[in-house]
């Protein structure tokens, strides 16, 4: 069994790294985190138009690729490494997804083209209080209105919310509990009773809100009541996605030590030659490779649709986000004084490698549900 990538699929990276080189430089970077949107709206519409990266893996009939998880995967990889200034992560992986997993046939021809083109930049609107990123920690409740909902409460900690036309928003019938009663709602960005606050985040690069619904009205994807498995499964290959930006990132951070430590001139010789420097970037290079090949494992086994997912996705996720952690935080070592100026790249991984680290579930609540996995 080949669990190599294709031809086509290494072409398909090669090609998208080149236009990430020429469109978003980390030298560029700097400069679109400084505005209050935090991405770069000509540069999203240039992914739509020049590689179709918004629709990847929507089908063909909907005015997507048709592609799948593992051509996702390769995008959210080579963006992770780039730390490019776009919702790709909200829009592209979490509200697309969920549309395609809820959504009947009448809603995706409704809501898809437009996600697909990057006309419209969807999110996910999962965490209410506490830190349950699952079905079973839904807690905002869905009144009946005809055939529609309305929604009354908060979301916290939702992604890209502050450029977002479109809100994917989980909600419980009342009287349910756990996976059972959980229901996937559409909210528009001016549907009355909605107010968006947007938080001034660690992570320029990934901006957080918190949502607050007033009897916002919302319109339901699939059955009513129905959908908690369906949700689980999407924050699922969400932490799939994750942890394969958590190796774009940390490869890039590894990439950028190794040439500062051959360049950095110390005592005559470059610092890369000092066996400290040496042992320390070869142990990043066994995180960096293990991470990939377990984030690899996880992306074939979401591409599969493998019983196993849910371990797969927090045995990846929890592992590349400390990995992610160690090579951002080494990157820094190695660069010195500089690594943490402002003007300085190495600063804006950490930052990234932190905000992956939280969202969908830190290490700790990944270990966890591995754990309950097993009955420990």
């Amino acid at each position: 069994m080949n669990f190599a990538f294709s031809e086509e699929q290494e072409e398909f990276r090669q090609t998208l790294r080149r236009f990430v080189e020429e469109h978003s430089p980390l030298a560029s970077v700097h400069a679109r985190l400084e505005a209050r949107e935090g991405y770069d709206p000509d540069l999203w519409k240039e992914m739509g138009a020049t590689l179709g990266l918004q629709g990847i893996h929507i089908p063909e009939n909907l005015g997507g690729q048709g592609f799948g998880f593992l051509e996702l995967g390769i995008a959210c990889e080579e963006l992770g490494r780039a730390l490019v200034p776009t919702p790709f992560f909200s829009s592209a992986c979490l509200a697309t997804d969920a549309i395609l997993t809820a959504g009947s046939d009448a809603e995706q021809r409704r809501w898809l083209p437009d996600l697909a083109a990057g006309n419209s930049i969807g999110t996910l609107a999962v965490l209410d209080e506490g830190e349950e990123w699952s079905a079973a920690g839904v807690a905002m409740l869905a009144e009946p209105d005809g055939n529609a909902i309305r929604l009354t409460g908060r979301k916290r900690f939702v992604t890209a919310a502050g450029i977002a036309s479109l809100f994917v928003v989980a909600t419980r019938a009342p009287g349910t509990s756990g996976a059972e009663g959980v229901s996937l709602a559409v909210v528009l960005r001016d549907a009355p009773g909605l107010q968006i606050e947007v938080h001034d985040s660690f992570d320029t690069s990934r901006r957080v809100a918190d949502l607050t619904f007033d009897g916002v009205r919302a319109e339901p994807l699939g059955d009513l009541g129905t959908s908690g498995s369906a949700l689980d499964r999407i924050l699922d290959r969400g932490r799939v996605a994750l942890a394969l930006g958590s190796c774009g990132g940390a490869g890039r951070c590894l990439d950028m030590a190794v040439e500062y430590a051959n360049q950095r001139i110390q005592f005559a010789r470059p610092i890369g030659s000092f066996q400290a420097i040496k042992h320390s970037l070869a142990e990043v290079l066994l995180e960096v490779e293990s991470a990939r090949s377990i984030a690899y494992w996880a992306s074939w086994v979401a591409s599969e649709g493998i019983d196993e997912l849910a371990l797969a996705a927090s045995v990846a996720k929890s592992f590349c986000d400390e990995a992610y952690a160690t090579a951002s935080e080494r990157n820094v070592h190695v660069h010195g004084g500089i690594g943490v100026t402002w003007e300085a790249d190495p600063h804006l991984f950490v930052k990234r490698a932190r905000s992956n680290e939280t969202l969908l579930g830190n290490p700790g609540w990944q270990r966890a549900r591995i754990a309950d996995h097993h009955g420990l």
